[in-house]
């Protein structure tokens, strides 16, 4: 399969189908399904779901029971079989079938000429508006049953799964409307089973209100089963006699809106999704107590049959129809990531206060260099102090100028300080370290300019050194400002250095979570307009370490030119730790998320002049960069964090809670994997 065809990376587009109804007319209907039908396989899609009923129409009451209708609901359906030989997508259909006594309201599943299998309605509401028990009888208890249709004979009973042989994950369960709204639904059963793709055929007449109970049912069904699900009401065209219809639709996925309908149109319309397989398996296979789950419900449960199918998917590129967050860490819609820097925000607070509170501590000792990440800390800090009704000037904050030490960061960090009114000193560490680099016999120490490592890290040292000691001599914890992004890719100084604290508040934030998390702040009048503008100014500057010096004119060091775009890494990185996704498919979502600055959504106030794009060759580069840190360098810096909460759902580094690796790992497989799969540009 190509590189950009959907299938080739765990994923699979699924339609939810409403199309305008004839009452009692199983022909016309007939006709406006393969219509709909035709253009879901013009799309690619693998599955699409229609309405309860949709071959007869669902409010056609009494109708039901009549031989002609029934009748012409067969030869409707030998005709949907018929003209669906040469579609790819599996069909699913409501009719009224008999089946020995009774007649029962049924899901009919299609593909390639030939009908899959036959699911019963298992619960028939019989309250208010609804009289299904008055026409049709209970699936319950059918199980291991076969049904005549459309001239053919399928399987038929509530004990149907329907597997793609050549789509690995695809399996449908199917129930039908009412089957949703009880206690413990089919549904519930079907993915403990193995479906993967739940699907509900629905009628479901609108009342005010309806609407917001059936997406809350379908998010939730989602969520508790690891699942896609796939939602289709009745529309126009429906018997309007004492009820009315919206032909809602929806597409969700682990509780995530993919796509929803308008309603109350006044034709037939298709919603498509790709959803991701891949997740779903690994969301199961990480979440051990959904198999417990199904090994407890075994005794009670049947046994199910499953059906297979060749779906025979595309191998080029049919596009990608899922929004996809070019931050994974930080939501583009405002509503949610205001919701989300509240939590985050919170959640750092409340770490570090429960942290001084219990050490009987009243002092934090913490490095201000005006960089993000310690501008961040540092106000979470004055927070924690507010809370516990501790003077700010117990905030002992420390600004460590060293050989590259920027005029602009500098005066960044004395203000902060100011508006803050914490405890502020400066310390400059360039004697120390020029002393320590002639010690050990460094060429800078006789007079050289050789930026090295050892140069770098013993600025980076020194600086850990001193707050240590601090903390010793005034009393206080020595507040981390390393954040997650950096812990990922190593780029921390170990033991003695950065990545060392006796509380880090920030190790559970990625690098692009932190400037919203700050403009939040400032947005949020969380303190003064003094602080406020400061902070501002330290969200335009250019990320770096400034261990480096540089000559006039000269660009100064630039943490991402090393290390590759936070923006990209974080991309990465979330997918990687939250997912266990392979490079190759990071590399696809990667190229569809930033191909174009111009497509999708940015997260609110994010500058204009900041949106970038990459192309596909620079997505492979920044990503092999990051295997090569994450998994064969970093770990052992991991392996000895200091304690600090988890903040974001994407997951944490901590040894002692999302993440535990060997140090002496290598990256080989992700390498290997990343190279024999990804091309270099988008053709292939």
């Amino acid at each position: 399969m190509s590189f950009q065809s959907i299938y080739r990376h765990g994923f699979a587009r699924v339609a939810a189908c409403v199309t305008t109804s004839h009452v009692a007319d199983p022909a016309a209907n007939a006709a406006a399904i393969l219509e709909t039908a035709r253009a879901c396989h013009a799309r690619s899609a693998a599955v699409a779901v229609f309405p309860e009923l949709c071959v007869s129409g669902y409010a056609i009451e009494d109708l039901v029971n009549q031989d002609p209708l029934l009748d012409a609901v067969q030869r409707a359906l030998a005709d949907i079989v018929d003209g669906s030989r040469e579609l790819m997508s599996v069909l699913i259909v409501g009719a009224p079938l008999r089946f020995g006594h009774r007649i029962y309201n049924c899901a009919v599943l299609i593909h390639r000429g030939r009908i899959l299998g036959v699911v019963p309605k298992i619960y028939l509401p019989t309250y208010r508006e609804f009289y299904e028990g008055r026409h049709f009888a209970s699936g319950a208890g059918i199980v291991g049953q076969q049904i005549e249709v459309a001239g053919a004979t399928a399987p038929f009973g509530t004990d149907l799964l329907f597997a793609a042989d050549d789509v690995a994950g695809l399996v449908v369960g199917v129930e039908i409307c009412e089957d949703m709204w009880i206690p413990v639904t089919p549904a519930s059963e079907l993915a403990l089973a193995g479906a993967t793709v739940l699907v509900n055929l629905s009628g479901s007449p609108i009342t005010v209100g309806r609407a917001s109970s059936r997406s809350l049912l379908c998010q939730s069904t989602s969520a508790r089963c690891l699942a896609a699900y796939i939602y289709a009401a009745a529309g126009v065209g429906e018997s309007t006699t004492d009820l009315a219809w919206d032909g809602q639709t929806s597409i969700f996925e682990n509780g995530v809106l993919l796509a929803e309908s308008e309603r109350f149109l006044q034709t037939g319309q298709t919603i498509f999704a790709d959803i991701d397989l891949d997740l779903l398996r690994q969301e199961r296979a990480l979440m051990g107590t959904f198999d417990d789950n199904a090994r407890v419900r075994a005794k009670d449960s049947v046994s199910y049959r499953r059906i297979g199918f060749a779906l025979a998917p595309p191998a080029d590129d049919i596009g990608f129809v899922r929004k996809l967050e070019r931050f994974p860490f930080v939501p583009s819609d405002p509503a949610r990531l205001d919701q989300d820097c509240y939590e985050a925000y919170n959640i750092q607070v409340a770490g570090l206060t429960q942290r001084l509170r219990a050490t009987g501590t009243k002092r934090i000792v913490i490095g201000v260099s005006g960089g993000l990440d310690s501008t961040h800390a540092l106000i979470v800090a004055a927070k924690a102090m507010d809370l516990l009704g501790l003077p700010r000037t117990n905030i002992l904050a420390y600004n460590l100028p060293g050989f590259a030490t920027g005029s602009a960061s500098k005066a960044y960090a004395h203000a902060l300080m100011r508006a803050l009114q914490v405890s502020a000193t400066e310390l400059d560490i360039r004697p120390a370290a020029t002393q320590m680099l002639k010690d050990i016999g460094h060429p800078f120490g006789r007079g050289e300019a050789v930026y090295d490592i050892t140069f770098e890290n013993v600025q980076a040292g020194l600086r850990t050194d001193y707050l240590f000691r601090l903390a010793n001599d005034r009393g206080g914890i020595v507040l981390g400002t390393g954040d997650l992004s950096e812990l990922a890719l190593g780029w921390c100084t170990y033991g003695v250095g950065d990545q060392m604290s006796h509380y880090n508040v920030n190790s559970g934030v990625p690098k692009t979570l932190i400037q919203h998390l700050i403009r939040w702040v400032v947005a949020t009048r969380q303190f003064s307009d003094e602080v406020g503008k400061t902070l501002e100014q330290v969200l335009a500057a250019e990320i770096s370490p400034e261990l480096v010096p540089v000559a006039e004119g000269e660009t100064p060091q630039s943490t991402e030119a090393a290390i590759g775009p936070y923006e990209l890494q974080d991309f990465n990185l979330f997918y990687t730790l939250r997912y266990g996704f392979r490079p190759s498919k990071i590399a696809f979502m990667a190229h569809h998320a930033w191909k174009d600055a111009d497509a999708g959504a940015w997260p609110p106030g994010f500058p204009a002049a900041k949106r970038r794009a990459y192309a596909l060759a620079d997505i492979k580069h920044w990503l092999e960069v990051f295997l090569r840190r994450f998994f064969a360098f970093s770990q052992f810096k991991r392996s000895a964090m200091p304690n600090g909460p988890k903040v974001v759902a994407g997951g944490s580094l901590s040894p002692r809670g999302d993440w535990r690796a060997p140090s002496d790992g290598n990256a080989a497989a992700w390498i290997e994997e990343l190279a024999r799969n990804v091309p270099s540009d988008v053709k292939a």
